[in-house]
Order: structure tokens, then sequence, then C-alpha cells
């Protein structure tokens, strides 16, 4: 679990993040959400340690980040997998050389063993056959999933996605979050996702932390958004009137009952 406790962070006098508590849940997808320059992206930099807020604690299992040494942090960095929005991948490498990347920079493992993990790797995201090609040969879709291989690449404990559905189509979407839930759920990682994205947060939020100009707003599961009295999650949760039908739907049928 990671927990993060009165966060505050500022650019050149003003504050983006005001004194945000949050818990995100090991074996769960947590996910960040809010409209843009809410402060999400500032939120996940900040628990990855990219940004350092000027006041607070960020919790690791009980252990304060911020007060981490070098060492400290190069091994908990070992232990975090990162999906970038852009899949960023090399564009030098071959897709097999991408996923054993991160083993490069921190095991000791032969090449043959980090060759053999990026390949079980591969094929857990369905890319068998793929390890030879080079990210420009492969679909939107299909360099998300190399991320993901190589994002899983050192088992990690910690998954941090940035808009995993960034450019791809719906459809594809849905293949994406199903499978970052379904590598969650096997292997009991504490997975924070920063998206937009409803279809991911009707679809696989299972612990939901909605920022509205910097401040943590709501927190619940997708579930309770239906009953929400947050009146800034609401709009922007239930924008399109395909949801706002189902809210009221919910709503009227938890009345009757």
């Amino acid at each position: 679990m990671i927990e993060a406790r009165h966060i505050e962070k500022s650019f050149d006098g003003r504050v983006i993040l005001h004194d945000i508590t949050a818990k995100f849940y090991e074996g769960k997808t947590n996910l960040i959400i809010g409209q843009s320059g809410s402060g999400k992206t500032v939120l996940m930099k900040s628990l990855v340690g990219l940004i350092k807020p000027e006041k607070g604690e960020i919790l690791y299992d009980g252990r304060d980040f911020m007060k981490f040494n070098s060492e400290e942090t190069r091994l908990l960095r070992s232990e975090i997998g990162m999906l970038f929005q852009g899949s960023a991948l090399f564009d030098s490498m071959t897709v097999i050389e991408n996923v054993m990347f991160p083993l490069l920079m921190f095991t000791d493992q032969t090449y043959q063993e980090r060759r053999k993990r990026a390949e079980f790797c591969l094929e857990r995201v369905n890319l068998k056959g793929a390890d030879k090609l080079h990210p420009s040969e492969l679909s939107g879709g299909m360099q998300k999933r190399a991320a993901i291989a190589r994002a899983i690449a050192l088992n990690p404990k910690y998954l941090f996605c940035d808009e995993p559905n960034s450019g791809i189509d719906p459809r594809t979407s849905l293949v994406i979050d199903a499978l970052v839930s379904d590598i969650t759920h096997e292997y009991n990682i504490t997975t924070i996702i920063n998206t937009h994205d409803m279809n991911s947060v009707m679809g696989i939020g299972e612990n939901i932390i909605f920022l509205n100009k910097g401040h943590l707003d709501w927190q619940g599961t997708k579930e309770e958004i239906f009953t929400s009295k947050s009146e800034s999650l609401n709009d922007f949760v239930f924008a399109s009137n395909l949801l706002k039908e189902v809210r009221e739907y919910v709503v009227s049928k938890n009345s009757r009952q």
C-alpha cells in the first residue's frame, strides 16, 4: 500500500496540491481522476519521486519515501514499474531489448536470464513472436502492451500508469484496461493509474481518487460514484447523457429499496 499524507506542492508561488491525504491499496487498481489542471500528474510524479513536495509524507508500506537515502531510493525504484503516456519505448531497440532494459539496469542477471524473463513478460501480454520487431513496426495497442511487459519485467510491487489509454481506439483501450487489471490482481501489485477515461473508471476502478483544483474532493469505489453527493465529481463523471441516465436509474432504484 502507498499512502500520501498532507501532501502540498507549489510552483512559482501557485499551490498545485492542497493538503492531499489518500490511500492506494495493494492488489487493487487505484485511479486518480480529475479535470486537466486538477493536479493528477503532479500527484503521481510526487508519489513516484519525480517531484518533491514541500510538505507531507509518502509511505510505501509504512516506509517514508521522502526520508530515503540514495541507496534506499535505488532499491525502491527496482520495485516500481512505470507505464508512460506515450509508451516511451526506445526506437533503436527491438521489443525484447526494450523489455530487458530495466533488468540490465537493476539486476545482476546474465543475458540468458534477462532474455528468459523478457520472453515470459512478452508472452504474458500476448506479444509472443514480436521480440525482434522495433517499436515503429508495432500498432499503438501493441506498443502499449510492450510497454506493460517492460513495466512488469522487474516483477514490481508498485505499478504507475500515466494515461495508459491515450492515443488508442476504444476497443484497444478495453484490452489494455483488462490487461492492467489482470496483472494487478495476479501479482498483487499496488497499481496507480492517472486517467480521464470514464470507461476505465467504470470498468476497472476499484479505488478512485478525484482531484478538483488541487484538492482531494472525493475517494471511493466505482459503485459509490453513483450515489456521490460531490457536485464536482458528478459534473465530471456524468458529462455524457448515457452516464447521466445510468446514475438516475441507480439513484431511483436505491430510493425504492
